[in-house]
């Protein structure tokens, strides 16, 4: 009795579900990926830049100290490196897009046939 709906309110209660139901405004398994792979090199060029930067400010305040300016120049040099390996990915996946014709930043993950 508990889990009945009275007759007198079964036509003002919606049991119909809404047609949007589930749609997540196109989010896909591809565009999340796209996404994430987009994500990881703006934030690695990001990093590498800073830490670019703060090398660069420790080289100078290091003055004369040859363990501090050392340090910095090791910094430094690993951020240039780090720039160059991102930026190498970026160049390989426009390299790999424009001789084979796949997007690898625009991964596109065909649909499985039901049936």
């Amino acid at each position: 009795m508990f889990g009945l709906i009275p007759t007198v309110y079964a036509d003002i209660i919606e049991l119909t579900p809404a047609e949007n139901i589930g749609n997540l405004g196109g989010i896909t398994v591809s565009s999340i990926v796209q996404w994430l792979i987009t994500m990881a090199l703006v934030v690695a060029g990001v990093i590498f830049f800073f830490m670019l930067v703060i090398g660069g400010i420790r080289w100078m305040i290091g003055g004369g100290d040859k363990a501090g300016t050392e340090n910095a120049r090791n910094q430094i040099t690993a951020a240039l490196i780090g720039l160059i390996i991102v930026f190498s990915a970026w160049a390989i996946a426009m390299l790999i897009q424009n001789v084979f014709g796949v997007n690898i930043l625009n991964l596109t993950i065909p649909a499985v046939p039901v049936g």
